[in-house]
């Protein structure tokens, strides 16, 4: 009979009362013990400082975020022989250490911050300095074992700047002329050459972005495939060849899912809640959306999709992320197949 006494000790083992051995089916297999002798090193990054931990030699140290210190930090990591190094995306800042790691063959790994803050939650981790982030990240990739994706190349790398400025431009042009028809006639000239201004940047830099496209001869090939669709333009083409590589790899599941465009269940029980959409790659999904209204107006195959599902009820917004979802599903298809836009149904 189970003592109640306030005095007695507790259980040792989480998986029983008093120690009890774990199950055998419970236990450590091959692929779980590999994991845990594997060598993890996390680094937390500062524009000043990376703070390193490894496990499970449970070694921590910093070092300046530096040009030759980056290389002596890469030399020193290949003596550890890791099976993984998580890095977290910080808006570009994670990108020179990367890119020495990569040369110098580590295994390396951009981890999504939000996934990682989550997981400091789940553990209960509530404190948050660089060496505990540092921490942190190698405890992240043991558990998670996130995957090694090839990085892009220098050529890739400029034209995602070249998008991501474009982007930049946008925003700034939309901020200036809100602003135009609320300010006083004494700003508003100033406002007006901003604009001006802005507008021949945005008209230099879309000349650059297709000089870009134009000198490698991949993207030429897909840039072609993929404004051959109706609906979809320059803006659209570009943000995909820049941001979206892995178009024509994945099965439309995975692209739809990696973009953010794949419902998601919400179920529990008895309750069978509304599916959703969730996470992804959102500066894509964006363009996406926008391109789709272009769609819905002018391509047969997507305007006939749109109506069917409006017809049937649908919600508008419904429609029309069925409709981003089946536009990235047809791009996906003919770029994984080198054949451009006809509108006779094509396999997904």
């Amino acid at each position: 009979m189970l003592s109640l006494d306030r005095h007695a000790p507790f259980p040792q083992s989480p998986d029983g009362w008093m120690g009890q051995e774990k199950p055998a089916c419970c236990k450590a297999g091959p692929e779980e013990r590999a994991m845990s002798e594997k060598t993890i090193v996390g680094i937390d990054i500062s524009k000043k400082r990376l703070d390193v931990a490894v496990l499970p030699a449970n070694e921590q140290w910093a070092v300046a975020n530096g040009e030759p210190e980056r290389e002596e930090l890469a030399a020193r990591l290949k003596m550890h022989k890791p099976g993984l190094v998580v890095v977290e995306a910080t808006g570009g800042l994670e990108m020179p250490v990367v890119a020495i790691l990569a040369a110098a063959e580590l295994p390396v790994v951009v981890a999504n911050p939000r996934q990682v803050r989550d997981f400091a939650k789940a553990k209960g981790r509530l404190a948050k300095t660089d060496k505990i982030d540092a921490r942190l990240l190698a405890e992240f990739g043991h558990a998670i074992e996130p995957e090694v994706r090839p990085l892009k190349d220098a050529e890739a790398q400029e034209l995602d700047a070249l998008i991501t400025r474009r982007r930049q431009l946008v925003e700034m042009l939309v901020q200036e002329k809100n602003r135009l028809s609320g300010a006083p006639r004494r700003l508003q000239r100033d406002i007006k050459e901003h604009i001006e201004e802005l507008q021949r940047r945005l008209a230099r830099l879309n000349v650059d972005i297709g000089n870009a496209v134009k000198s490698h001869p991949l993207w030429r090939e897909q840039d072609s495939l993929l404004r051959s669709v109706p609906g979809v333009g320059t803006v659209l083409s570009t943000t995909v060849l820049a941001e979206l590589q892995e178009i024509g790899k994945l099965d439309r599941r995975k692209i739809a899912a990696l973009i953010g465009v794949a419902p998601f269940n919400r179920d529990s029980g008895m309750m069978r809640g509304r599916r959703s959409i969730w996470g992804g790659r959102a500066q894509v999904r964006t363009v996406l959306y926008m391109a789709t209204f272009s769609a819905i107006r002018f391509n047969p195959v997507l305007r006939a999709f749109f109506d069917r599902l409006r017809a049937a009820g649908k919600p508008y917004k419904v429609a029309l992320t069925a409709s981003m979802r089946k536009l990235l599903t047809i791009l996906n298809a003919m770029v994984r197949d080198r054949r451009p836009w006809s509108p006779e149904p094509q396999a997904t």
